[in-house]
């Protein structure tokens, strides 16, 4: 009998990838089947179906579905959403099908059909209300909010059938786990309680601080790395992974943190974002997940601490992943160490503050950084990333990091 969390829904993980003769069969049919474009971050939340990551979803969400998650955080069926997941075409290719339809989705930039899908429902939403009230904008420089308004106008909901993984476990090998695999791999461990840590960027001494906070009281952290798409300027995932291995390996203990990275593209839509990084992680089998300063946010659009309040408003019993919630930390000088509001008596002028933005910042530059803010052996990493940067690539960087975190 497992001693972790059960996935959400409350049943057993549902992978939509077909296998075996079943994956071939889909697949011939598949190439003779209307094609409907997808997007980046469809391709990713389908890769995150096949594997069972967002248990127990069985295909993109029908016009109920959305407005129940958009205004409560909720399907029709009652179970707990925090975002949309959607599928969206443009008018002229959703004229051409019709309800009851079996379409195949084609990412361009793979070339490769990616599942296939019996359509359910044709509807359209309000954009500018999905963005009011999963991102609390719609300023289109919101990246998020860009996303939404650029997608079809039309939506196409349906259960899918998913036929690839979209390359990810042939670029990033065993760094790319399933839920079933980390499940896995925990159990094998004797882990029951586990803190998924979420990154985009590689983790300077503040992240290192919370991974450590959670180990102190847990059985041990998931580092869990995404994967998808990101913003312009920020770090690409095989810098990160090999920034991250190279922390875990000498600056931790044995048996604490496994590193893994998951298909998503970011939506930067903070609150919401980290309540649904709550939800899968809960599929992967974690008990718990670190919600710091700022989680998934971008900009200024949301308080420092707004992901924290958020699991204050949902229902009791919407997850089994709890949030381990810590303040803002950073490097005391008089403590000599790392430290957080809660715990540091010193005043602003004794403390170093550490954030992706200004980490990037300074890098881009050529400014020296301090051992207080990020491990030598990962500074060495990211210098070496920067130096390889073509000149319009640093600009890039610059710019990205005065707008987002």
């Amino acid at each position: 009998m497992s001693k972790l969390v059960n996935p959400h829904g409350g049943g057993d993980l549902k992978p939509l990838l077909l296998e075996g003769e079943a994956l071939e069969a889909e697949k011939a049919k598949a190439a003779s089947l209307p094609k409907v474009t997808i997007s980046s971050r469809e391709a990713g939340d389908i890769i995150m179906m096949g594997i069972g990551g967002f248990t127990p979803l069985e295909g993109f969400m029908t016009r109920a579905d959305w407005e129940g998650v958009c205004d409560g955080m909720k399907m029709a069926n009652g179970l707990f959403w925090p975002i949309p997941i959607t599928l969206s075409t443009d008018t002229d290719t959703a004229n051409g099908l019709k309800e009851g339809d079996e379409i195949a989705l084609y990412d361009p930039e793979r070339d490769e059909i990616l599942a296939t899908m019996k359509l359910t429902e044709k509807y359209t939403i309000d954009k500018a209300h999905e963005c009011m009230q999963v991102y609390k904008t719609t300023d289109e420089e919101h990246p998020g909010v860009k996303m939404v308004m650029a997608q079809g106008d039309v939506n196409l909901a349906g259960p899918i059938k998913v036929l690839s993984q979209g390359g990810f476990p042939e670029e990033y090998g065993d760094q790319f786990m399933t839920p079933a695999q980390t499940r896995a791999e925990f159990e094998k461990r004797g882990w029951s309680t586990v803190a998924a840590f979420q990154t985009r960027n590689p983790m300077h001494r503040s992240h290192e601080y919370l991974a450590k906070i959670a180990i102190e009281t847990l059985d041990g952290v998931l580092i869990h790395s995404l994967l998808g798409k990101l913003k312009p300027g920020d770090i690409p995932a095989s810098v990160r992974s090999k920034a991250i291995g190279t922390l875990i390996d000498k600056y931790f203990a044995p048996n604490t943190v496994i590193q893994a990275g998951y298909p998503l593209d970011m939506r930067y839509a903070g609150p919401r974002e980290a309540l649904l990084h709550a939800l899968f992680r809960q599929n992967y089998g974690c008990s718990h997940q670190i919600v710091g300063r700022d989680h998934a946010g971008v900009g200024d659009y949301y308080g420092p601490f707004d992901a924290h309040h958020i699991f204050d408003e949902i229902p009791k019993d919407a997850l089994e992943t709890q949030p381990l919630k810590i303040d803002w930390t950073f490097w005391c000088y008089k403590c000599d160490g790392m430290a957080s509001m809660k715990t540091c008596p010193h005043d602003a002028e004794d403390r170093l503050l550490l954030s992706g933005t200004k980490l990037r910042k300074a890098l881009s530059e050529g400014e020296e950084v301090s051992d207080k803010f990020s491990r030598p052996e990962v500074l060495e990493i990211l210098r070496a990333y920067y130096a390889s940067l073509k000149d319009d690539e640093k600009v890039e960087v610059k710019l990205s990091g005065h707008s987002a975190k």
